[in-house]
């Protein structure tokens, strides 16, 4: 019993019904000991089983008595009963004899013709009851059937077709073309007619196919056809020779793969054009800097298509493109940014690379675009003796913008990550960071070489924690942008200004001597008194304390000592009454 129940578990899928299924069958009915107990209880708890099944399915006994069935399987169960299946009956017991599994075809006689069914028969483990899975080949043998025969008609077909067949006789004329005729040619055009009349460059096939004195298979050439345009055939033929070995003509056929040729050269272009495609993304993706992309692409694009020039542009405002990169010979036509403005609304234009002649040269331009919208362009150019733009330059620049547009996207993403890295999110201003360990250093650099002097000034409020207490902090952020105000308007196009945080301020201002730095201070420190409007009450009024520390490059002074000096000049501010401004010592002396 042990075997056999796990020669069921192991069966093979069948009809995508697995052992999974058959098993809890199994498990079910291995509890009933007797026929007359399984024909009593197995009726409704096999069918709901046997439902999973998507073919028919029975459980039977050794005569074909039914037991169970699924909703297909109660047919089958209704031949069994009516005697009228007897094959499917002797499967069955086939299957109780040997105690084993057995399978076989058996046919049936239908209304819409004969059914052919794959039987398998599965003992179960009491020896008195029979799964009977079924399967429809009916449509399968129908199929192979047909295919057999398609493939036959096929056959003869492609044996026995051609675009024409032809003859040439000894006068070395067409004395027979198929009735149909051959490319917009009808038979009547071409009898009597010499086949070098059709060739292109019949004199350099040697010997011409149509004329050859041994076989020949499959040779292309180019034939005019009746409306003047070309054709290109492949021509098979077979000599024709007399009684003593002569000469007298030959046969064969003619195959029109004009199509096949016009496709081939397609995706020949398509490839080439992939080829030199992949080499600008490649350009561009191996830039680490983003801010270099645009000019390796610029690069790239005008090596690949050709040109004298490349310019790419970005769109910075609605309706405004700027240069960003540029390469090659030649200066860009001052017209192109117009195009890309003028035209920008123009869908025509936006469906494709505009092509234009102006100032002597040959101009292909086109928007980029990211996620429909445009956000730059790019344009080439190259002489007249360079010959016009052909269309496959028009399709690889509009996949190059395609690319580029990526690139401008991520371009400005990096951007503003930068800007974001680098500045205070309310007062637009450079952050503690930024300042500190970028900017500073860099000025410092370069003071270091020209000698300049520099003033680094600390700013800071004064009663500032009354105003948030006194009236929120919401004007307490208005104080803050009228103080990013101030700086802004006493302060010059190269001066650098940073929010340290909280209500601490820093300005940089290069090339300055102390008296000129005495001057700014004072005046800041006279603007601050602007700032009386927001005070949390009248003793305690709101103003400004300014620390100045003056960098001399040949005095050696580190960055860190230069800003303990403006820091400590600040915080003298505080100690002595607030509301003024001190200029630190230099470095070195005595406090």
């Amino acid at each position: 019993m042990r075997l056999k129940f796990a020669m069921v578990a192991a069966l093979p899928n069948v009809s995508g019904c697995n052992s999974v299924t058959f098993q809890p069958i199994v498990g079910t009915f291995m509890a009933k000991h007797s026929k007359s107990a399984a024909r009593k209880n197995g009726g409704h708890d096999g069918e709901s089983r046997l439902a999973g099944y998507s073919g028919p399915a029975l459980l039977v006994s050794a005569d074909g008595g039914g037991i169970a069935a699924n909703r297909k399987g109660r047919a089958l169960q209704a031949l069994l009963d009516q005697n009228t299946a007897a094959d499917l009956k002797g499967l069955i017991q086939q299957a109780a004899a040997e105690r084993g599994m057995v399978s076989g075809n058996v046919s049936f006689s239908g209304a819409r013709g004969d059914v052919l069914l794959e039987i398998t028969i599965i003992p179960q483990p009491d020896d008195i009851m029979f799964l009977v899975l079924a399967r429809d080949l009916t449509m399968e043998r129908n199929l192979r059937s047909a295919l057999v025969e398609s493939r036959q008609r096929y056959k003869d077909l492609v044996e026995v077709s051609s675009d024409f067949a032809w003859e040439i006789g000894p006068d070395k004329t067409f004395v027979f073309v198929s009735p149909r005729g051959a490319l917009g040619y009808t038979p009547e055009d071409l009898v009597g007619v010499r086949p070098d009349k059709i060739v292109i460059d019949a004199k350099n096939y040697t010997p011409l196919p149509f004329l050859s004195d041994w076989p020949m298979e499959d040779v292309e050439m180019w034939l005019t056809k009746a409306d003047g345009s070309l054709a290109c055939v492949t021509v098979s033929c077979l000599p024709l020779v007399g009684d003593k070995g002569e000469w007298r003509g030959a046969r064969g056929i003619c195959r029109d793969v004009t199509d096949e040729r016009r496709r081939q050269q397609a995706l020949n272009q398509a490839h080439h054009r992939e080829q030199l495609l992949n080499h600008i993304v490649r350009s561009i993706r191996d830039e680490v800097e983003p801010l270099n992309m645009l000019t390796a692409a610029a690069a790239a694009t005008a090596r690949a298509l050709g040109a004298k020039g490349c310019r790419i542009y970005r769109k910075v405002m609605a309706e405004d493109f700027v240069s960003a990169a540029e390469y090659g010979e030649g200066k860009c036509p001052e017209p192109i940014k117009k195009m890309l403005e003028g035209l920008a609304t123009d869908s025509g234009y936006n469906n494709g690379a505009l092509v234009k002649e102006t100032g002597g040269l040959h101009v292909m331009a086109t928007q980029t675009h990211y996620r429909q919208s445009a956000n730059g362009g790019i344009c080439m150019w190259k002489t007249a003796d360079d010959g016009p733009w052909d269309a496959d330059s028009r399709i690889l620049i509009d996949d190059v913008a395609n690319q580029l547009g990526i690139a401008i996207e991520q371009i400005a993403n990096h951007e503003r990550i930068v800007k974001l890295s680098r500045t205070d999110s309310m007062t637009g201003l450079l952050n503690r960071r930024a300042f500190l360990e970028e900017e500073l250093p860099r000025h410092i650099d370069r003071l270091s070489r020209s000698g300049r002097f520099a003033g680094l000034f600390y700013l800071d409020l004064d009663n500032f924690k009354l105003v948030n207490d006194a009236h929120g902090h919401h004007v307490g952020d208005e104080v803050i942008i009228a103080l990013r105000d101030l700086m802004i308007e006493y302060s010059r196009p190269g001066d650098v200004m940073a929010r340290l945080g909280g209500d601490e301020f820093a300005m940089w201002l290069d090339g300055i001597p102390e008296n000129v730095a005495r001057g700014r201070a004072e005046a800041l420190v006279k603007a601050g008194e602007t700032l009386h409007r927001f005070s949390g009450d009248d003793d305690h009024p709101l103003g400004l304390s300014v620390g100045v520390a003056i960098y001399d490059p040949n005095a050696g002074e580190s960055l860190e000592d230069l800003l303990a000096r403006a820091d400590a000049a600040m915080y003298d501010v505080k100690r002595t009454g607030k509301g003024g401004y001190e200029i630190a010592p230099p470095p070195g002396s005595a406090a």
